[in-house]
């Protein structure tokens, strides 16, 4: 595999709704492009890029592929070489598609021609924004049943604005679909469905060339309007030569004044070969960007540096993607920010402070694994085996650290209870999560310490059942998934004053100390802060730890209904000792007693996750299913039509979501969908209180033993 040049390379995140043909697409580009030997299809389970056995069996991406095709676009000297990131487009599988877009320089998105915008285009297309990418769109579908060219671009306007500009017009409709008019070249590009996704150029049949002149004249419109040389030469000439409007077209979307817009029937490879001179011509090279930034500290927090993304600066690279193979072991996806990648290198982990020896520097096409003698600047690869290496990690040269922020991901929004078949399943279970959470940051485990049960969450119960399946699947681990959890917390509402004293007589030395504490409510999201505000020395200063560890221990175990307590501010201001009978266990039963005193005083009350909804569907149950979310408490922020369709946007609590999904299929008859999110914790109304803190009567056997020996 050869080594490609910074400027010779294209890193594009495909990206857009589930089910708008983004796996198929790649498949089709790489088979148009020579890099396969068939036309990977979907539905047959060859997609190249859709290889895991839960993504075969589901026919939907779950995380992120990989793939590569070397390309030579009209003009070129040489081939380049294009990077895929095929991400995922359901929502519950959408933190991955945020995680794995961070090591693209570009977005192509993908639209059905039939549903147009839907609620994940709008998401990705934040995602691209904050990343401040370059981005297009691909109208695709476009040989199904009821598509429609100019009502999807009606939908893309709508949301997007007047940037929205075509370069493709479809040639025939639905079954008959067999081609698209370039409107830069304006020459008519024919293929043969299901051939090898190269076009046959042709003129523009006569019935269509008013519409495509009148197209072409509005494109290079849109291209002269922000630069003042071509809006002369458009003046003068009353069009722009087609090198000059490749050039404009090229500035203005890296400008991202242009999102341009193609069509295509990945199904059929139909337009392979002209998105393929589209990325390579239009879209940038990593060095577009310049420089990247980044941070002298783990916590990306001080001055910013910048390193420029060239193959003269030190070697650096960012860890965007794990993944736990069987087989392979740990593999690591990265991303290459600046300097030259050889193989066999010994790099810096600056994260975890350790070396790591890069052996067997590869790229990869779907599953499989070509090894390549280096990396440059901007290129994307994987390496297996890192031994502390794990997603988010920056590693390079010990001598010019940096830290390179990772994507931020949201916290979990559902837990399950999961529970081993067997004691075997029970003894493999911690050693096999711990490998699906190195390659999935989205997901959370531990154990209850009230309840012993293990809690899994997640973005959704797909999601959280697709855990399931691949620890059976991969580690023989069989789990029985209970109802999900809700995972609340308590908080205060008051100022409270309190001591804790914990006083032990034995044979030998006794257990002494004594704390007072104040506690006072903080903002929603703080968490817990301890304060020592200890003075003259009423408790010396190597216990004043202990009286926070039993301070923070006593509030994950909860008060109410054993949620941990959150948003308050613990300060330490008095206390006593003894010389002989104080000690750090004493001190901590001490803290935990102060506070579950403090809790009585401070009107304890519970907090729910509030989840940010927004449902897409058929205008005509747009009353029915604002009716619905109030139902369920939800808050309505707003709706927009698009093209006879309706997005509702609320805010639901979370609880009031759990069986959403199958209320949402049978009220629109399978054709709504929704996505959520966290967006904050708010207080549960107190009717509703009672009954959940009754449900979860939390076990305070500790508790209650040290209150007694107190």
């Amino acid at each position: 595999m050869k080594s490609y040049g910074t400027e010779w390379i294209r890193n594009v995140g495909i990206a857009g709704h589930g089910d708008t043909g983004k796996t198929q697409l790649v498949s089709s580009l790489l088979f148009t492009a020579g890099m396969t030997p068939r036309l990977g299809k979907v539905a047959e389970g060859t997609a190249t890029t859709d290889w895991d056995e839960e993504e075969i069996a589901r026919k939907i991406t779950i995380q992120t592929g990989l793939a590569y095709a070397e390309w030579q676009a009209p003009g070129q000297a040489e081939k380049n070489k294009i990077n895929f990131l095929d991400t995922p487009g359901y929502s519950t599988f959408i933190n991955e598609t945020k995680s794995s877009l961070i090591a693209a320089d570009a977005a192509l998105i993908l639209v059905d021609a039939v549903a147009g915008v839907q609620v994940v285009t709008e998401k990705v297309w934040d995602y691209a924004t904050e990343y401040d990418q370059p981005r297009a769109f691909l109208l695709n579908w476009m040989d199904r049943e009821l598509a429609s060219f100019e009502r999807a671009m009606a939908s893309i306007e709508q949301v997007f604005g007047r940037g929205v500009v075509p370069i493709h017009l479809p040639l025939g409709a639905e079954k008959s679909f067999r081609g698209v008019i370039d409107l830069v070249t304006m020459k008519a590009l024919l293929y043969t469905p299901d051939g090898d996704g190269k076009a046959r150029i042709e003129e523009i049949p006569a019935e269509l060339a008013e519409q495509a002149r009148t197209a072409h004249e509005k494109l290079v419109e849109m291209v002269a309007e922000g630069d003042d040389a071509l809006m002369q030469e458009f003046f003068d000439e009353g069009t722009l030569p087609v090198p000059d409007l490749i050039k404009g077209l090229r500035e203005a979307v890296l400008a991202k004044r242009i999102f341009p817009v193609l069509a295509s029937s990945a199904l059929h490879n139909i337009g392979s070969d002209a998105i393929l001179n589209f990325l390579i011509e239009i879209f940038p090279s990593p060095a577009f960007r310049g420089k990247v930034t980044g941070h002298p500290t783990p916590d990306h927090k001080g001055e910013i540096l910048e390193r420029k993304i060239t193959d003269a600066e030190p070697v650096s690279l960012l860890v965007f993607k794990t993944v736990a193979d069987p087989f392979a072991g740990r593999v690591s996806y990265f991303k290459v920010m600046s300097g030259v990648l050889k193989n066999d290198a010994t790099l810096q982990n600056f994260n975890r402070g350790t070396q790591e020896r890069l052996q067997h520097v590869q790229v990869m096409q779907g599953k499989t694994a070509t090894a390549v003698p280096e990396l440059h600047a901007g290129d994307i690869g994987a390496v297996n085996k890192l031994k502390d290496t794990i997603t988010g990690d920056t590693l390079g040269d010990k001598n010019a650290p940096i830290f390179y922020p990772p994507a931020r991901i949201p916290e979990p929004s559902i837990t399950f209870a999961i529970e081993p078949k067997t004691r075997a399943d029970e003894d493999r279970i911690g050693q096999a999560i711990h490998k699906i959470l190195e390659e999935d940051l989205a997901l959370r485990f531990g154990r209850d310490p009230q309840t012993k049960e293990f809690l899994l969450s997640g973005a959704g119960q797909q999601h959280i059942e697709v855990v399931v399946a691949k620890l059976r699947k991969r580690y023989h681990v069989e789990l029985t998934l209970k109802p999900p959890k809700v995972p609340y917390r308590e908080t205060i509402r008051a100022k409270a004053d309190a001591e804790g004293k914990h006083k032990k007589q034995t044979g030998g030395h006794g257990q002494f100390g004594v704390c007072r504490i104040r506690m006072e409510p903080l903002p929603r999201g703080k968490g817990v802060e301890f304060v020592d505000d200890i003075f003259g020395g009423a408790i010396p200063h190597n216990w004043i730890p202990s009286v926070e560890k039993g301070i923070r221990d006593a509030a994950e175990r909860g008060y109410l209904a054993g949620f941990p307590v959150v948003d308050f501010r613990a300060s330490l201001y008095d206390g006593k000792y003894h010389d002989v009978d104080s000690s750090d266990i004493a001190f901590k039963i001490a803290g935990s007693l102060a506070f579950r005193e403090a809790m009585k005083q401070a009107r304890p009350a519970l907090l729910e996750p509030v989840m940010h909804v927004e449902v897409y569907a058929p205008e005509q149950y747009s009353g029915d299913l604002m009716g619905h979310l109030s139902s369920r408490r939800g808050k309505i922020s707003g709706s927009e039509t698009r093209a006879g369709s309706v997005v509702i946007k609320a805010q639901v609590p979370l609880a009031e979501m759990l069986s959403y999904a199958n209320e949402l299929i049978s009220m629109t008859q399978g054709r709504g969908s929704y996505s959520m999110e966290f967006s904050h914790y708010d207080f549960v109304p107190n009717e509703l209180a009672e009954k959940v803190i009754a449900a979860h009567k939390p076990h305070r056997a500790e508790e209650e033993g040290e209150a007694a020996s107190a």
